[in-house]
């Protein structure tokens, strides 16, 4: 690789991305820069490797403007298609065709719980030929990336204001999170006091105490009286005698993995029901179910013309998988049959799942395989296919040592953080070899950094 010098190099890319210039750090060498983001993601999920970016990836603020406001509006037709299914918590399980087991945290109030259903969420966006296209929303109160986000900009800010301005704006999940907290109490009428409901057994201890830190921090620079309390804390640490202390909460976890880790769910039942609203609510993960995005995608009765164009331009046409008739730009078409000789162009996702687990992308798989995971899911009626987004290249500037440094092609994926309707920073996973795919850090061992907008 042939290192570049420290003044900023223009580079050509997909107009969503623009013409943008490689920032890096005046005055600074890579050997710095690369000890400024190690000081500043120490004690985070950053993969031990080699590879560092020396600067944020930068794009028009008229892309950073689209992609949160394009996710607030799908997310709120997301919910509504969940909603829209039945009246009833019960009758919603049955059109996504899952258990009430799978959703054991539900609130009494309807209102409550569906008003609150999409309040945090990390979708999942890959810029294709046309622009952003969400392949996933993952709403839910524990996204992966908010504490990296927030070091990374807290990493960069660093190393500009050494040598001037900061050429860049973003906001930042940890301050969204917290000012939706606060606006969530001011809602519910409710006294700022919150609970910080998680365990110390799904993250190693160092991360655990930089995550819950800095967390807890905002929210008290916020004006919240914020505690972190664990399933043995509860019920009874919520409580100030007969008296509930802490109204409102974060549910910082997920039920599958707490089941994976044998975490007992019964303690956080009892919290709900002693009247501590734990956010984002359980119906969340109704909204997590892709197969409500395939819904989505296929239309619902009462969308409006707007609201379906809207749709077909941000999200990858998308359906669950039966032996059954389905819609293909404009043509009615065998959906199995479709699937088997259209396997280049599509992927398979089951409904329920997470880190990127359960996914077979076409292309990348042989036609046995590819047949017997669709005759699977025809069988158990819990997948969606998707039609694979082609995805552009974003150049991003990085360095695998102190000496070697340069800018390369790469295929991120983005992940714009939602809380309520405040945008809460963007984050990006990529390989760093030019592959492409979807992919996790903990799977595939991605890349990282933030993207942010042109000042």
């Amino acid at each position: 690789m042939n290192t570049t010098n420290g003044s900023a190099e223009r580079t050509r890319t997909h107009d969503w991305f623009g013409d943008r210039q490689t920032i890096r750090p005046r005055g600074l060498r890579p050997r710095q820069i690369r000890d400024l983001v190690r000081y500043y993601m120490a004690d985070t999920h950053l993969m031990p490797t080699s590879v560092l970016p020396l600067s944020p990836i930068v794009i028009p603020r008229r892309s950073y403007a689209e992609v949160f406001r394009a996710g607030r509006v799908l997310l709120d037709l997301l919910r509504r298609t969940v909603l829209g299914l039945a009246p009833t918590l019960r009758g919603r399980l049955d059109g996504l065709g899952t258990s009430a087991a799978d959703y054991p945290l539900v609130v009494g109030d309807p209102f409550v719980e569906e008003e609150f259903a999409a309040a945090m969420a990390r979708p999942d966006v890959i810029i294709g030929a046309d622009g952003p296209r969400f392949i996933e929303f993952n709403p839910c109160g524990t996204p992966g990336g908010v504490i990296e986000t927030h070091s990374w900009l807290r990493a960069w800010r660093a190393a500009y204001q050494r040598y001037g301005t900061v050429p860049f704006r973003s906001s930042d999940p940890v301050h969204a999170r917290a000012d939706f907290v606060a606006d969530a109490c001011d809602r519910l009428g409710v006294e700022p006091r919150a609970a910080w409901v998680t365990s110390m057994r799904d993250l190693p201890s160092r991360i655990a105490v930089k995550y819950f830190h800095l967390e807890l921090e905002r929210l008290h620079h916020r004006g919240i009286s914020a505690e972190l309390f664990t399933p043995e804390d509860l019920p009874h640490g919520l409580m100030d005698g007969d008296r509930l202390a802490f109204p409102i909460g974060v549910r910082c976890f997920t039920v599958p993995e707490w089941r994976e880790l044998g975490i007992d769910i019964e303690p956080v039942r009892q919290a709900l029901d002693a009247g501590c609203l734990l956010l984002p609510t359980q119906t969340c993960g109704l909204l997590d179910n892709k197969k409500a995005l395939g819904l989505l995608s296929e239309g619902q009765p009462w969308m409006s013309a707007a609201e379906r164009a809207f749709v077909e331009r941000y999200v990858p046409w998308t359906r669950i998988v039966a032996d059954r008739a389905v819609d293909w730009r404009g043509e009615q078409v065998d959906l199995v049959k479709h699937l088997e000789a259209g396997q280049r162009a599509m992927v398979l996702k089951r409904g329920i799942g997470m880190k990127g687990e359960a996914v077979l992308v076409g292309r990348a798989c042989t036609a046995a395989t590819w047949r017997r995971a669709l005759d699977e899911a025809v069988r158990l009626g819990d997948s969606v296919a998707q039609e694979y987004v082609e995805p552009v290249a974003c150049e991003v500037d990085l360095s695998w040592s102190d000496n070697d440094a340069g800018v390369v092609e790469t295929y991120p994926v983005l992940g714009p953080f939602l809380f309520g309707d405040r945008p809460g920073g963007l984050w990006a996973r990529f390989l760093t070899e030019g592959n492409e795919g979807v992919f996790t850090r903990s799977v595939y061992g991605s890349c990282e950094n933030v993207v942010v907008a042109a000042a």
